[in-house]
């Protein structure tokens, strides 16, 4: 069997543990770099080009692509597909996962629960928005934001108008969701491979950050879903089409509330806080389907 990870750099951790467990099942392995392959198309021939070489007898690929590469990541993932070559991630459900707006009108379609959210073109009418919303604390986000960058907590009416006054005289796209006051600071991620979820982890930000990923300090620790939890996590990487994702929930009085289905979830932090073989999981997913 041959497998493709494609990523740019093979000394990230979640892309070396990916290729660490792979070679331990005697699967040949190579990193790829997604950017610096030419997609050939023409009539019934499809074909992926590598240093002037064309990849032939790959089996599966396991996409890791970067927010900043996602459309060209996704035509790498497709040119894939067309070969019949199997994918954890679809070029499809990259591509919903990496819009929140559209993620946000799928998985409510699909009657998840969610954080009240608001959207408008530009609008200069932002008090009618809040007011939508349920009023102020509320949280503002960036829709092209990751790792928690783009996000801010806004306490006061004026401070919200003020903050998406600014995004929108710079063309910024925002969404303004409720705050949920429960879950101020601490979110949960699971991961789901398949039908299951494998490992999950409480996130606990900082004191005075009521950001909860872990890239801006958060501590994880394990966790153990209920039966609830479990159920929504699940649901969520089904109706956006991926097979392993990270699923981000927030603690509510009405239950879990889906903040982000991630296509590309880092494995550090969960492998460090629920002391699970994520890497493991996944090449065994991966091996059993292709």
């Amino acid at each position: 069997m041959r497998l493709v990870i494609l990523s740019q750099r093979p000394s990230l951790y979640s892309t070396f543990r990916l290729t660490e467990e792979a070679r331990k099942l005697k699967i040949r392995t190579d990193v790829i770099s997604h950017l610096s392959c030419k997609l050939i198309i023409e009539q019934d021939r499809p074909q992926v080009i590598y240093k002037d070489e064309e990849l032939k007898d790959v089996e599966a690929i396991i996409p890791r692509i970067g927010a900043s590469s996602t459309f060209y990541g996704a035509a790498v993932i497709r040119q894939f597909e067309m070969q019949k070559v199997y994918t954890c991630v679809s070029s499809d459900g990259l591509l919903r996962a990496r819009d929140k707006l559209r993620s946000l009108q799928i998985l409510s379609k699909s009657g998840l629960h969610l954080p009240k959210t608001g959207f408008t073109n530009y609008s200069n009418d932002s008090r009618n928005l809040i007011k939508a919303i349920g009023g102020t604390p509320l949280v503002i986000k960036l829709l092209e934001g990751t790792q928690g960058l783009g996000v801010v907590l806004a306490e006061t009416t004026k401070a919200a108008e003020s903050v998406i006054e600014a995004f929108n005289k710079v063309k910024a796209r925002v969404i303004v969701q409720e705050f949920i006051k429960e879950s101020a600071g601490t979110d949960m991620r699971a991961i789901v491979i398949g039908n299951k979820v494998v490992a999950a982890m409480k996130r606990t930000a900082p004191e005075g950050e009521f950001r909860s990923n872990i890239h801006r300090g958060s501590q994880g620790e394990k966790l153990i879903l209920n039966s609830e939890q479990e159920e929504a996590a699940i649901k969520a990487a089904q109706a956006m089409g991926l097979e392993t994702a990270g699923v981000d929930m927030l603690f509510s009085e009405r239950g879990p509330l889906i903040m982000e289905v991630n296509a590309s979830p880092g494995l550090e932090g969960i492998e460090k806080a629920s002391g699970q073989n994520v890497a493991q999981a996944f090449i065994k997913h991966i091996k059993s389907k292709a």
